[in-house]
């Protein structure tokens, strides 16, 4: 079944894969995600469960943005690349409903 980690993983995978910009997600325990092609990008550090599931349940530029200032999260890497990937997850549509579903993945067996 693996670790809440290793399945938010999975669950980062499948909400940020339509964005097509390289990132990379390092969660609380250090488990990684990467989605998109290509070089360079940038990483989202999550630093506990309760910042993944907030961003999930909504994730806007908005929502990363009060994650950075607030210390939940860090970013690593090159800026032109984050403000890339801000403008093209303004356009992210995942319906609740997918969101809740992928989200129950993580608890339920």
């Amino acid at each position: 079944m693996g670790t809440i980690a290793a399945r938010a993983a999975g669950v980062l995978r499948r909400v940020f894969a339509p964005l097509d910009v390289p990132i990379t997600f390092r969660l609380w325990d250090g488990t990684t995600a990467r989605v998109g092609q290509g070089d360079g990008g940038f990483t989202v550090v999550l630093h506990s469960r309760r910042i993944f599931w907030r961003l999930m349940l909504r994730p806007t530029s908005r929502r990363f943005g009060e994650a950075f200032i607030a210390g939940e999260a860090d970013i690593e890497g090159d800026i032109f690349s984050v403000a890339a990937a801000a403008n093209r997850l303004e356009a992210l549509r995942l319906p609740l409903g997918t969101r809740l579903a992928l989200l129950a993945s993580l608890i339920l067996p």
